[in-house]
């Protein structure tokens, strides 16, 4: 971006002109997301008409265009978070310096190109735009931030702030209230007492998570935790949930998603579930009595859900299942399984499908699926081991027909549909926990490494990655946070949960794969936390969502 070089660069300390900088920057980036979604809307519209066809030829454009739109609402949660601890009185230093740096370094992005992964750069010409439509960013703030908002000396002086704060599992003021922080620092010490020193041996082992530590976690409230109160839960916000998770999973993200399956059954049946339904299985949620599976994966339809072929056959008053289902979390040792069935052999997509509450008995290592009609076998996997994933065969499988969700027939997309806000929101925290951790491990290494007569983190680029994973983790948390709070409003958010997901996956392996390199061959090794941290990082971008399923959705959103 040309720059006239007259602007001096701004100091590495609390600067009373940044919010008003990062204020006006934010109007040419709304700027340049309307002009790229009219560009992008002409190039996929036949006949005036969104067309899907189109979306797919020109699905660079569009996917995009979604991270166009995530990097503009990302800087906007960003001044929002600024501006709430300026009127706190908490906006100090490291929070300066965090809020300078993104802006600086996402606004250069959105002009010079957006990562969407690591060989694919979205560059504005992509979305049809001229160089004439980018001049539309040639606003005085946004040259300031882009000049000098994401420089060495930034970077050198945040990362001298977090050695002096070491020890804090967030580095700069997150924002919450006085509740919230409460739950986070209760949850924090749980982690690192009980799950931080045991994390790497069951990853190691390959073993499940003990059930001492789900005993715990169910005494301290986590599987209930956003069930109303009247079904024996908690009745929290889904921002205390995203805390919780965030937590847990800087612990192990095996912990932190012990959660996801409840998250999901409970929303499942608070969403579609007859009210008997939910005076059955709720109370027994929230207690962690009753321990979920989610059984939606078919072998060869992935994200395709409308594809699925499993079978359920109306045998009587029950249902008998037939097919095959695969990458289930946590089958072998739980209770019940929200299962996603075809009830209509006359259709082919998502029409004909329904959920079922399905009971099995809990298996064990011997015999992990010791319920008839069903059997199956581990899959062996990189990371994200402490549940396991598994392979499941339904072979004369009975569902009890008071166990169709709702009580009626081809409602088990819309069913699942309503959960995935939550499930997408949960996501992004757990990709927060486990960036946290990446950083945490890989600060401490630097301070503890030795090279050429001093620690790693001397060196400029290696405390700038530091840094760099600071920053992109608030980015990221205060995303999290936009989107759990509007789903506390009861205001729609699949957009914002998309896009909060689909960003925290990016920083999380971007986190952990800079940690490793800044423990050098020792993160090859598998004796260092950081190598499991980069393996369990990569699922983010697949699970929940893959991150291009994740773009094509926000997408059409966006193009409406």
């Amino acid at each position: 971006m040309p720059h006239d070089g007259q602007d001096m660069p701004l100091p590495t300390v609390l600067l009373p002109e940044l919010l008003d900088l990062t204020r006006g920057a934010i109007a040419p980036a709304e700027t340049i997301l309307a002009r790229a979604t009219e560009t992008v809307r002409g190039l996929v519209s036949e006949g005036g008409r969104v067309s899907g066809a189109l979306i797919e030829v020109h699905q660079t454009a569009a996917h995009g265009l979604a991270w166009l739109a995530t990097y503009v609402e990302a800087l906007r949660q960003m001044q929002g978070w600024a501006e709430r601890l300026t009127a706190e009185g908490t906006f100090g230093e490291i929070e300066a310096l965090i809020h300078q740096i993104a802006f600086g370094e996402y606004l250069w992005q959105i002009y010079g190109g957006i990562p969407m992964s690591q060989g694919e750069i979205l560059r504005l010409q992509d979305l049809g735009m001229t160089q004439e439509d980018m001049r539309a960013l040639m606003e005085p703030e946004v040259m300031t931030l882009t000049q000098s908002g994401n420089t060495q000396a930034a970077r050198a002086r945040l990362v001298e702030l977090m050695r002096q704060n070491h020890g804090r599992a967030t580095v700069g003021a997150t924002g919450l209230d006085d509740e919230l922080e409460m739950i986070r620092e209760q949850f924090r010490r749980f982690a690192d007492d009980k799950v931080v020193p045991h994390a790497h041996d069951w990853h190691l082992k390959d073993e499940l998570i003990p059930m001492e530590i789900i005993g715990e976690l169910a005494e301290m409230g986590v599987f209930g935790l956003t069930i109303p109160e009247e079904y024996g839960g908690f009745g929290l916000s889904k921002a205390s949930m995203v805390v919780v998770s965030e937590e847990l999973s800087r612990g192990y993200i095996g912990v932190g998603s012990l959660g996801t399956r409840s998250e999901i059954a409970a929303e499942l049946i608070l969403c579609g579930g007859t009210e008997e339904q939910k005076q059955k299985w709720l109370p027994g949620l929230s207690s962690g009595e009753i321990l979920p599976t989610a059984v939606f994966t078919e072998p060869n339809t992935g994200s395709d859900l409308g594809a699925l072929r499993t079978r359920a056959v109306k045998d009587g008053d029950d249902y008998v299942v037939t097919g095959n289902k695969t990458w289930i979390t946590h089958a072998a040792r739980t209770h019940v399984m929200t299962l996603l069935a075809r009830t209509d052999p006359e259709t082919t997509d998502y029409r004909g499908l329904s959920m079922f509450l399905a009971e099995k008995t809990p298996g064990t290592d011997e015999n992990p699926f010791p319920t008839p009609g069903m059997s199956g076998g581990e899959i062996e996997v990189l990371g994200y081991r402490g549940m396991k994933e598994y392979e499941i065969g339904f072979d004369g499988f009975r569902v009890k027909g008071e166990n169709l969700l709702g009580g009626q027939e081809g409602q088990g997309f819309k069913q699942l549909m309503q959960t995935f806000e939550s499930a997408r929101i949960q996501t992004a925290a757990r990709a927060i926990g486990v960036a946290q951790s990446a950083l945490e491990v890989s600060m401490q290494y630097a301070e503890d490494r030795k090279q050429f007569g001093k620690p790693l983190i001397a060196f400029p680029r290696v405390a700038g990655k530091l840094a760099m994973m600071a920053v992109e983790i608030m980015v990221a948390r205060q995303l999290t946070y936009f989107s759990a709070r509007e789903k506390d409003e009861d205001r729609r958010c699949d957009l914002e949960a998309g896009m909060a997901k689909l960003l925290g996956a990016r920083v999380a392996w971007a986190a952990a794969d800079n940690g490793l390199q800044i423990h050098g061959g020792n993160g090859f090794a598998l004796e260092y936390a950081i190598s499991r941290i980069l393996c369990d990082a990569r699922i983010l971008n697949i699970f929940e969502g893959a991150a291009e399923i994740q773009a094509q959705v926000i997408a059409r959103r966006l193009l409406g």
